[in-house]
C-alpha cells in the first residue's frame, strides 16, 4: 500500500519528525504506524548514543509560577538554531506545564513522567534527538515554595529566575526582585546562607590580595573581613542595591511595601557564562 500523504500528516502529528523521516519510516514499516514510530524512536536513540560525548551548551530555558510553586526547565542541545526551533520551545513548554502540574521533587522524578500519549518525557526528549540529528538532555529542573511566588524569563530564553516570599506582595514588586535575581546573580538570600567554602575562598583571595599590595601582617586578617563584607554587599540578594533605585537595598524596597516581607528562596538557570 503506497504511503499517503495524510498518512504522512497523521505520523508526524503522533512523533513531531519531519515529514521525509515519516515518509521514510512508514514505508519502512509497510504503513504501519506502531513500527513507524518505533523506527523514529530507535532512530533517536542511536543517534542519542552517537552524540553521547557531545556539548549540548544552547538551548531554552522557561519558567513559571502559580502562587506557592514556582519551577524553571532548561531543554539543552548543540546549536541555537535547535534551541529557537518552534517544536523545540514547545516540548520545553509542554515540560514545564507537567512540571507546574505533577510538582515533581527531582529532574530524575520530572524525566520519569509521561506526557498525554503515555510515553516519559525522557523518551519523548530522546525522540527529538533521532528528528533534529543533536544531542539533547533536560538539563535542569528547579523549584521553589512559600507563601507566594514569581518567575521571570528574560528575553531570549537563556536565563530564568524564580523567587519565594514569605507574604503575598503586587505582582511588580515580586517580579522587580525576580529581576534582580537575573540581572545581579546573587549567591544567596543573607550572608548567613553562603556557603562555608565560598566565604573560605573570598577571604583567602582578600588575603592574598592584601599581602601583593604590601600590607602589614597583622592587618591581613581585618583587612581580608572587610573585604568579606563588601562581598556580602555586592552577593546576597537583600544587601545588593536595587538595580532601579541604588539608593535602596532590596531588603528597603521589600520593607517599603510590608515591614515583614522578604525572600526565602531563589532559583537562577542560565545557558550563558554569567
Amino acid at each position: 500500500m503506497a504511503v499517503t500523504m495524510a498518512d504522512i500528516a497523521h505520523l508526524r502529528k503522533m512523533s513531531g519528525a519531519g515529514m521525509m523521516d515519516c515518509k521514510k519510516a512508514l514505508e519502512e514499516a509497510g504503513n504501519d504506524f506502531e513500527k513507524a514510530m518505533e523506527i523514529i524512536r530507535k532512530k533517536g536513540q542511536a543517534v542519542a548514543a552517537k552524540r553521547s560525548d557531545r556539548e549540548a551548551a544552547e538551548g531554552c530555558v522557561l519558567a513559571a509560577h502559580d502562587r506557592a510553586f514556582a519551577a524553571i526547565v532548561a531543554l539543552k542541545c548543540e546549536t541555537d538554531f535547535v534551541a529557537k526551533n518552534a517544536d523545540f520551545i514547545a516540548l520545553t513548554k509542554t515540560i514545564l506545564d507537567v512540571a507546574m502540574a505533577q510538582k515533581p521533587d527531582s529532574l530524575v522524578e520530572l524525566l520519569a513522567v509521561p506526557l498525554a500519549d503515555g510515553r516519559s518525557i525522557e523518551n519523548h526528549v530522546i525522540d527529538r534527538i533521532g528528528i533534529t540529528g543533536e544531542k539533547m538532555e533536560l538539563g535542569f529542573f528547579e523549584y521553589v515554595t512559600g507563601e507566594s511566588t514569581i518567575s521571570y524569563i528574560h528575553p531570549g530564553n537563556k536565563l530564568a529566575t524564580i523567587v519565594a516570599f514569605n507574604r503575598t506582595l503586587e505582582y511588580q514588586v515580586a517580579r522587580d526582585v525576580a529581576m534582580q535575581v537575573a540581572a545581579m546573580n546573587p549567591v544567596a538570600v543573607t550572608p548567613s546562607e553562603v556557603p562555608q567554602k565560598v566565604i573560605d575562598s573570598e577571604l583567602e583571595i582578600a588575603r592574598d590580595k592584601a599581602r601583593q599590595s604590601g600590607k602589614p601582617e597583622n592587618l591581613i586578617d581585618r583587612i581580608a573581613a572587610g573585604a568579606l563584607q563588601k562581598f556580602y554587599k555586592d552577593s546576597t540578594l537583600l544587601q545588593q542595591d536595587f538595580v532601579k533605585d541604588s539608593k535602596l537595598t532590596i531588603e528597603q524596597y521589600l520593607q517599603q511595601q510590608d515591614r515583614v516581607l522578604t525572600v526565602t528562596t531563589f532559583k537562577r538557570v542560565t545557558l550563558n557564562l554569567e
